[in-house]
């Protein structure tokens, strides 16, 4: 079996231990399907901390890419750090 080939779930409720053995061993995932559908993947913990900080950071990107947008198409300007400080009661 490569490890790219999915493993049925009724297959991988009998191999359950081997499966999360073989994810954290090979920091690949491993699939699970069914009906020839892939449907969930099992992945070593550490590997997948970094994918969510990254894809965090991703949609922080996309916000601000977003917001700077929003100001060139609405042309209103940024209110300076300075400000948001003191409305904040922050100075």
């Amino acid at each position: 079996m490569s490890s790219t080939d999915p493993v049925s779930v009724s297959d991988a409720r009998d191999q359950l231990a081997s499966i999360i053995d073989r994810a954290r061993i090979e920091h690949e995932p491993v699939f699970l399907s069914r009906r020839g559908r892939r449907v969930a993947a099992v992945i070593d913990s550490d590997d997948l901390e970094p994918l969510i900080e990254l894809a965090e950071d991703m949609a922080d990107i996309r916000a601000a890419e977003a917001s700077r947008e929003e100001m060139r198409r609405t042309r209103i300007e940024p209110t300076p750090w300075n400000q948001v400080k003191a409305d904040l009661g922050l100075v």
